[in-house]
């Protein structure tokens, strides 16, 4: 075979030749074919594209997107009670033989079977005077009155001093709450000497409580009633039982772990502290039972009452107090003002203001005390660990063996005791959270709205305080997420204790 310049045959180049030919036809193809299909697609994205756009502009201009809704409050409005009008009130002092008979009336145990003669003669006496201002006393008797023939006296007394038609038809008579309800709506005043007539009553009742009635004192003995248990006065550092005839604080609570604590469900209420990093819940079945623990958390001792009948927990720091000697130790005394506890300290029998934590009477109220206070916080249990993985809990024996749920039972259908009237702007048992403006200006927070509010997305700022989610409840805080110091409460509770405040949101 004869060879080329580069090796290869004739016959052989030739045959390279149509192969290579045939490739680079190959190539070609696949080449057109390819940009064919690019083109294709690149038509059929311009027509999605363009189909898409249209569609975009059908929606925009055949159905517009509807606005986001606000969010609605669902606020129950309270009513206001017709009590009817209130008696006419005598200008000047109460009249001298009236104050005498009330004296009468109040030298003896309230509680004993018979009055004297001289006793009924003075109650008939103050029911011909026709001074409404004597029915206070008269109704802090009825209080405690069991015998009938007295009970039927001391009606007769209030209707003949408020007037016949005062009360109606309808009063029942021996109905020391409605009585009492009335005076404290009509704003009746006290009458003359009535300190001393209501300690005489009250501690012929129980002598403990007769260093409270200081008539150097910040209260109003008008709204003072008894609750129905004893005072508790059991020694510091003692967690009593059910043998005191009392609620028995607990000072210095056991507790345990949260993995600890299997007897606690996840819906289950429990107040919440946080102090200086460290967590603890006080579960409100044990709350209930107890109504005052004396604690140390974080560092700090303080003491928290819980009211019931008001559903408000506060803490009060009980260290650093350097107007006294001894960290203050706080119990129940077994009193109510307007339905709120009052509570009292232990070693000066000094009676300090449940919801302002400031003492009203002894020594304490000399010496100037005005305790500090820390946030708490309403939750559920499983929320509260979910927030606070670390916290610690009061153990299950300090409820010993009880779980009342009083207000979804005792006082599902409102107040057991006497409130006068309530600002009507919400209903008497909403919770609210009352917090106190830097300028010193009371404000509520209603809880449900705010719940519903936060879970909306919404921001709550009012006057430089936040309200934001803690747990399964609320908490205040301020621009950079410093607690502000608040309670949840009862509207009736807040409302009447600081009158005239503000209310988040206005209705």
């Amino acid at each position: 075979m004869g060879l080329c310049r580069d090796g290869i045959s004739e016959p052989a180049h030739n045959e390279g030749m149509y192969k290579k030919w045939w490739f680079l036809f190959i190539i070609a193809f696949i080449v057109a074919a390819c940009a064919s299909s690019a083109d294709d697609a690149s038509t059929d994205a311009t027509d999605a594209e363009t189909e898409d756009t249209s569609d975009e502009t059908a929606v925009e201009t055949d159905d517009p997107a509807e606005p986001a809704v606000p969010f609605e409050f669902d606020i129950p409005v309270g009513t206001q009670i017709d009590f009817g009008p209130a008696p006419a009130v005598p200008e000047g002092d109460v009249a001298p033989e009236l104050v005498e008979a009330l004296n009468i009336l109040t030298s003896t145990d309230v509680d004993e079977i018979l009055w004297t003669p001289e006793q009924f003669e003075a109650a008939e006496l103050l029911g011909q005077g026709g001074d409404p201002r004597v029915a206070w006393t008269l109704s802090d008797i009825l209080r405690f009155s069991r015998d009938a023939t007295q009970v039927n006296a001391i009606n007769n007394a209030v209707n003949g001093a408020l007037g016949d038609d005062v009360l109606g038809s309808d009063f029942l008579g021996a109905n020391w709450g409605e009585l009492t309800d009335r005076l404290i709506a009509w704003d009746i005043p006290e009458p003359t000497g009535y300190i001393d007539q209501k300690r005489a009553i009250f501690s012929s009742i129980l002598s403990a409580w007769e260093p409270f009635f200081d008539p150097e004192g910040e209260v109003d003995w008008r709204f003072v009633s008894w609750g129905g248990v004893r005072i508790d006065d059991q020694p510091y550092d003692q967690t009593p039982g059910t043998t005191c005839n009392c609620i028995p604080a607990v000072d210095n609570p056991e507790t345990q772990t949260a993995e600890e604590a299997t007897w606690l469900d996840d819906d289950t209420v429990v107040f919440g502290v946080v102090i200086n990093g460290e967590a603890r819940a006080y579960p409100r079945q044990i709350m209930e039972v107890r109504e005052m623990v004396n604690d140390t958390l974080g560092g700090r001792d303080f003491a928290m009452p819980y009211c019931t009948l008001c559903g408000a927990a506060q803490v009060w720091f009980t260290d650093n107090v350097d107007e006294v000697a001894e960290r203050p130790i706080l119990r129940t005394s077994g009193l109510l003002s307007r339905s709120n506890k009052v509570m009292y300290e232990l070693n000066s029998s000094s009676v300090y203001d449940t919801f302002l934590g400031n003492a009203l009477t002894g020594p304490h109220r000399e010496a100037g005390v005005v305790l500090e206070q820390h946030t708490v916080v309403t939750s559920t249990w499983g929320a509260w660990v979910e927030e606070n993985p670390e916290t610690t809990v009061l153990v299950e024996e300090l409820a010993l063996g009880r779980d009342f749920d009083f207000r979804n039972n005792r006082d599902a259908n409102g107040p057991i005791f006497p409130i006068g009237d309530v600002d009507p702007r919400l209903d008497v048992q909403e919770d609210v959270l009352g917090i106190i403006k830097a300028d010193g200006t009371p404000i509520a927070f209603h809880v449900n709205s705010a719940l519903g509010a936060l879970a909306d997305g919404q921001t709550i700022e009012v006057d430089g305080i936040n309200i934001v989610s803690s747990g399964s409840g609320i908490k205040a805080v301020d621009a950079d997420g410093n607690d502000i110091v608040g309670h949840q409460a009862f509207w009736f509770a807040w409302s009447q204790f600081n009158e005239g405040t503000e209310l988040w949101p206005e209705v």
